[in-house]
């Protein structure tokens, strides 16, 4: 059983993400690469809400194939390249996470492998067997 803590003597997210997640001991771990928002057709959207989703979806994918889904999911990195895709990451982001929701960082790049892209996410999943 996953344990997510949002200690008293923390600020409180800012966010809908947990300061920690506790893992227990013997649970399986997946670790998802950090996914972009392109469809398996090549197809790259224009908005970074639209990119973000079709990040969660590759990300669902990998979990299902684990055996896992969106609640074993104890931290997501999040990369953006311009503070105005916050906005549609974090609303793609939580229509996807479960409650609680998990750790999670936040970051500004200055761009991913083509200037297209505007959203990149990995992800972290445990699951007691």
């Amino acid at each position: 059983m996953l344990r997510h803590l949002v200690p008293d003597a923390v600020r409180r997210p800012f966010a809908r993400y947990s300061h920690a997640v506790e893992i227990p001991a013997g649970a399986r771990l997946l670790l998802v690469s950090g996914q972009l928002g392109i469809s398996p057709e090549d197809a790259i959207p224009e908005g970074a809400e639209a990119q973000a989703t079709l990040c969660f979806a590759a990300i669902a994918a990998c979990l299902a194939e684990a055996g896992m889904g969106p609640a074993d999911i104890v931290r997501l990195n999040a990369y953006v390249t311009d503070r105005a895709h916050m906005a549609g990451y974090m609303a793609a982001r939580d229509a996807f996470i479960a409650d609680p929701p998990p750790a999670s960082t936040l970051m500004i790049v200055s761009g991913f492998t083509r200037p297209e892209f505007k959203v990149e996410v990995e992800a972290l999943a445990a699951k007691a067997d």
